[in-house]
């Protein structure tokens, strides 16, 4: 599992590590019941502390992406397609919100930043 720590970053490293993992699992990286590295082995790749890794761990299972067993380890829980779906939802509308902003700070019209988001997305807007 690749996960990425900046310590440049104003975000905790527990942070970076849930939203990281909730990446992968809301991009299908990682599957239904698939086991993540235990807590100590994480905290050994990525050079930090356990508790960061348990922290980190504690809220996957409060948003309900993880499973935790005491001496199995944990999971990735079976998702709620309705819950991805918000999830991903909510993600959307959070960087939609970003981009127009920077789009009417620019001068760009609506018309301009739809025929933009049609030719990225793939269709054409003829």
């Amino acid at each position: 599992m690749d996960i990425v720590i900046s310590n440049a970053s104003g975000t905790p490293i527990y942070e970076q590590i849930v939203d990281q993992i909730k990446g992968m699992i809301l991009e299908g990286v990682l599957t239904e019941g698939e086991a993540l590295p235990s807590m100590r082995l994480l905290a050994q790749q990525l050079r930090i502390s356990v508790i960061t890794t348990k922290r980190a761990y504690e809220e996957l299972e409060r948003q309900d992406f993880i499973e935790s067993y005491t001496g199995k380890g944990s999971f990735v829980k079976a998702q709620n397609t309705e819950l991805l779906r918000e999830e991903n939802l909510r993600q959307i509308e959070a960087s939609l919100d970003t981009l127009c902003r920077k789009a009417r700070q620019s001068g760009i019209s609506l018309e301009e930043l739809q025929e933009l988001t049609a030719i990225i997305y793939g269709g054409a807007t003829e």
